[in-house]
């Protein structure tokens, strides 16, 4: 029999806040963190508006030399994880340092890495080529980073699976603990991608909203919905064996129940447009969970506010759910936060944390009205009310699907 696994810290960093408790109280007042855009001179793009991280100071979390070697989704791992162990309690003195592992995914790595030492080999020719260039660039340089400064010498890993990362990596981290190879996981996503050749390319791919409006540029699940806004930040969580958890007192947030994957084999960027895939996820994580359809109230939607995405997640649910998919309370964090691509399940995974614990499903704010085929719940108003299980949803380009199951410690 499978160990059990458990959410005993949390740490973020996001557009709405530094922090869980900046993030979270940013949800509850509905705040939104998107503004024009600052890292670089956009004026000449289609799209103006990110959501970014502000106020964010790397010495504030790590040494200035350790900053230096690296770059911006690293400093965001790094700033996160130093939280969520703080919050988790865990004093890794007295722990088998070869039993705390990290598994911390970006999609894409760093950009501006990229663009900034290409125009060098332009300008200034291959030599003048950082030799740091490599390491700061590469997207396991967060798990990397994340292991150094914090001592973990357990199993290391960087999931890529695009959007799908957080949640996949969040995945990955609990099935280590429950077969044995871990007891102790520091696990989520991490991205910065809010740069010229970031926001050009996904503006060229028509994913982005090329609204000017603040109020209508992220509205996932809205009939007027033109596509998602750039987000940067990280989540990252502390999981655990139950019973490692229970020895030292840790104080428990969540239980970490199923994990469901599948590709769709159909697109290189669309969902399969019948939702099978994401849906046999969803099916998955609550068979791995050993909880029935019915018994789930709510669920945190990957809802990027692109057409394809939101109906065929629709469909998926509907698919997954049945007559019990009209029961359900749907919702999108996006709608506050943007994409944060890579990081966006791990932070949407603390946002149902914290929603399973304060019994609060916030709304899909900026959200209006649905055309015909979104006929579900999609949270026009937040509710209070008890929530036993929680289901977040990820799907990536080239078709990866992830979806996993929380369960309330009260339940």
């Amino acid at each position: 029999m499978s160990r059990r696994v458990v959410v005993t810290g949390m740490g973020a960093v996001t557009p709405i806040g530094i922090g869980v408790e900046a993030f979270w109280e940013g949800i509850r007042q509905e705040k939104t963190g998107f503004a024009p855009i600052t890292r670089f001179d956009a004026s000449a793009y289609k799209c103006r508006l990110a959501a970014e991280v502000r106020d964010f100071q790397p010495e504030n979390y790590m040494d200035k030399k350790s900053a230096r070697r690296m770059e911006m989704f690293c400093q965001f791992a790094v700033a996160a994880a130093g939280e969520a162990l703080r919050d988790a309690g865990l004093d890794l003195e007295k722990e088998d340092a070869y039993r705390v592992g990290c598994s911390i995914g970006s999609g894409i790595g760093s950009l501006q890495a990229i663009e900034r030492e290409y125009g060098r080999l332009l300008e200034k020719g291959p030599s003048r080529v950082g030799p740091l260039f490599v390491p700061l660039m590469i997207s396991n340089m967060a798990a990397g980073n994340v292991s150094i400064a914090f001592g973990l010498k357990g199993k290391s890993l960087n999931v890529v699976t695009a959007c799908a990362t957080g949640t996949n990596s969040i995945g990955e981290a609990m099935r280590a603990i429950q077969y044995g190879d871990a007891d102790v996981m520091v696990a989520g996503g991490t991205e910065a991608a809010v740069t010229p050749v970031g926001i050009a390319g996904f503006t060229s791919l028509t994913a982005l909203s090329d609204s000017a409006d603040p109020a209508r540029c992220s509205i996932p699940f809205d009939r007027d919905r033109s596509g998602f806004v750039m987000g940067e930040g990280a989540g990252v969580v502390i999981l655990e064996e139950l019973e490692h958890a229970r020895e030292r007192g840790a104080q428990i947030y969540a239980e970490v129940l199923g994990y469901g994957c599948t590709s769709d084999a159909y697109h290189i960027t669309s969902p399969a447009e019948d939702g099978s895939g994401a849906a046999r996820a969803m099916i998955n994580a609550l068979a791995d969970g050993n909880v029935a359809p019915g018994e789930v109230t709510y669920i945190n939607a990957h809802g990027t506010a692109t057409h394809h995405n939101d109906l065929f997640e629709t469909r998926a649910v509907k698919l997954a759910f049945g007559e019990h998919a009209k029961n359900l309370r749907i919702n999108s964090t996006k709608s506050m936060i943007g994409h944060l691509l890579g990081a966006a399940g791990a932070v949407e995974f603390i946002a149902c944390v914290k929603e399973l614990q304060e019994g609060f499903i916030h709304r899909t704010v900026g959200l209006r009205e649905s055309e015909e085929e979104l006929n579900l719940n999609y949270c026009k108003e937040s509710y209070r009310e008890y929530i036993p299980y929680a289901l977040s949803n990820s799907l990536g380009f080239g078709g990866h699907n992830a979806s996993i199951l929380l369960g309330n410690m009260q339940r």
